[in-house]
């Protein structure tokens, strides 16, 4: 028996083992039965379903943290009183499968991850099965890629190490969630209605929103003022800025304008003429993180969630590779496979003698490749994509094919142009840029302008035909939007005071300090937008009041302290890597969350919502 962890991804499977018998919750060939879980069968309990006095909230219950955890068939999700009726049939058609007579082996098919092992561990445990279980481990749903995942199938026990890292994540969740939740809901709310959700995640992402609000509030505009003038000569007209030293911006506006009624009118001379060609390279290839920033800033109606899940539909369609991926490289043992998908990517392509396939480390680096790698096509080309799914799909070919392209070149053109003042001469700087070769960019659409220059020399005499003090003002951060939100929870806020819409600059990411993991960065932003800490404006996402008491008023600053949570999830990654006790990383959030509760029913408390909610 295989189980999948979706039904899509069961059919793919079936296809390429020529499993053709349908039958109600599974598909069966002459050597395989293929099952499928709907993401998560089982949940934990609730509080009130290990002690019913726990239903009603009450400060005596806690901190409450449960001897033993359970778990039981999900909830409806329409209506949570009720059992979700088709995960317990499910369940069942799993049960009546694993206890056939024919079936000798189980083999686990979920999404090789944390969250994918803990579904299939979770369904294995409650129906204590005995039977042999192995895995299967592969980045795509591919039938040369399911043959040659079941030739190397792992033992069970070798997934102990990521196993105890998803139950781990998901009870530190449980305990944390519901314990500051409930307390915090009780101590600072009054009336029905209004919970504050608190989470492990939820609560740093939430004060880096609020951080960058207060850094707007609190700058301080500062007018400066910079000093252009206008040259001309029998070659074309161009302006210049003034600079001294590395300065071109300058705080007094009365020596500007006793420098410009100094020099104005008169003829300058162009001391140097600079020109150098500028390589600019293919942005590296997308993790997950990176693709939903450039997506969400690219397209309009695209919110990191929406990007997740259309990627998702991609992979499980066979057209991508696994994406929830930290890595911006793929693993070095795919160079084959790799080169095989560029040339049935690049058929068609007008350009298609120009894209080379290479084994360069910017793109092949086991060093830079953390359990999946980089996100990329398959071989199987798309048919009947949905516009959505024609954006992501594109972006990521493109992003592939763009790394064996020659680079784009530019030539960067600096004209000095002097003016003699009375004691001294004053400098103006001009520069030009203009898109000689377009190499990788041939795959986008966008017109990069030129910044024309007239082609002036070095010691052209050249006339003063304008001169004038500009006004400007500095101008404060911009608020977080999805894209420098994402990449500031990748590095734990570190490398995120950029305004940089557009850039995706490497940063050295220590794998595993992080806030969340790429596959539930998304849900956080949801998650606070849900519960009303924050909302957009465009693509801004702007903090609410309640999320500005919430912050101000919750007394565990380590829950919002970035660094805190970092060393937090940096432990789950150890644990992953076999490096770090599942015990030792469980007792240190009990202790936390028993301190924790035990502080805020000492301490006094501000109302951080009322009766309406506000």
């Amino acid at each position: 028996m295989i189980l999948a962890e979706k039904p899509s991804v069961a059919r793919n499977i079936a296809e390429a083992l020529q499993c053709k018998t349908k039958k109600t919750g599974y598909i069966e060939g002459e050597n395989y039965i293929i099952t499928w879980a709907f993401g998560h069968l089982l949940t934990l309990y609730d509080c009130k379903d290990y002690d019913p006095k726990l239903a009603l909230w009450s400060f005596e219950n806690f901190p409450y943290i449960p001897e033993k955890f359970k778990y039981k068939v999900k909830n409806d999700s329409k209506n949570r009183n009720i059992v979700d009726s088709g995960a317990k049939k499910q369940l069942e058609i799993i049960k009546y499968i694993v206890n056939r007579d024919d079936v000798a082996d189980i083999i686990a098919a979920t999404d090789f991850d944390r969250e994918g092992e803990l579904i299939a561990l979770l369904i294995f445990n409650y129906l204590n099965i005995s039977k042999p279980i192995h895995r299967i481990l592969i980045n795509e749903w591919t039938p040369t890629e399911i043959k040659k995942g079941l030739n190397n199938l792992k033992k069970n026990s070798e997934m102990k190490p990521l196993q105890d890292a998803g139950v781990s994540r998901q009870l530190a969740d449980w305990v944390i969630g519901i314990n500051f939740t409930s307390i915090a809901t009780m101590k600072y709310t009054r009336g029905k209605g209004n919970l504050l959700n608190i989470g492990r995640v939820l609560m740093p992402t939430l004060k880096m929103i609020y951080d960058r609000e207060m850094q707007i509030k609190n700058f301080k505009v500062e007018e400066f003022f910079e000093l252009i003038a206008t040259f001309k000569n029998e070659a074309g007209t161009y302006k210049g800025k003034f600079f001294y030293g590395k300065k071109d911006k300058f705080p007094n506006k009365q020596s500007i304008e006793r420098l410009k009624d100094e020099i104005q009118g008169k003829d300058g001379i162009i001391t140097e003429k600079t020109v150098e060609i500028k390589k600019e390279n293919a942005p590296s290839l997308f993790n997950l993180s990176n693709l939903q920033g450039y997506v969400t800033s690219k397209f309009k109606g695209f919110t990191a969630d929406k990007v997740l899940k259309v990627a998702q539909s991609l992979y499980e369609k066979k057209h991508i590779t696994y994406p929830r991926t930290e890595s911006t490289a793929l693993e070095e043992t795919i160079k084959d496979k790799a080169k095989n998908v560029l040339e049935v990517l690049k058929k068609n392509l007008p350009f298609k003698d120009e894209i080379v396939f290479n084994a360069s480390k910017k793109v092949f680096n086991n060093e830079k490749v953390e359990s999946h790698s980089a996100i990329i096509p398959t071989y199987i080309i798309p048919k009947n994509l949905t516009e959505d799914e024609r954006i992501v799909y594109d972006s990521i070919k493109n992003r592939f094919i763009s790394q064996f392209m020659p680079s784009a070149e530019y030539e960067n053109t600096e004209i000095i142009t002097s003016v003699q003042g009375e004691n001294y001469e004053r400098l103006f700087s001009t520069k030009g840029k203009i898109l000689r070769v377009k190499g990788w960019l041939k795959l986008y659409d966008e017109d990069k302008k030129d910044e024309l220059l007239p082609p002036v020399n070095k010691n052209d005499v050249v006339k003063m035909t304008e001169i004038k003090v500009a006004s400007k003002k500095s101008k404060p951060p911009a608020h977080h939007t999805e894209k420098t939100l994402l990449k500031a929870m990748e590095t734990c806020g570190k490398n995120s005071n950029s305004n940089d819409e557009d850039g995706e600059e490497e940063s050295s990411v220590l794998y595993g300090y992080s806030i969340g993991t790429a596959a539930t960065r998304a849900e956080t932003i949801n998650k606070l937008k849900y519960a009303d800490y924050i909302t957009t404006k465009g693509k801004s996402l702007l903090i609410t009041d309640k999320g500005i008491k919430l912050v101000e008023n919750f007394p565990l600053k380590e829950l919002m302290d970035t660094d805190y949570t970092g060393r937090l999830e940096k432990k789950l990654y150890d644990v992953e890597k076999g490096n770090f006790k599942k015990e030792d990383f469980l007792n240190e959030i009990f202790a936390f969350t028993k301190n924790g509760v035990i502080k805020i029913k000492k301490i006094k408390a501000e109302l951080i919502c009322d009766t309406r909610g506000n």
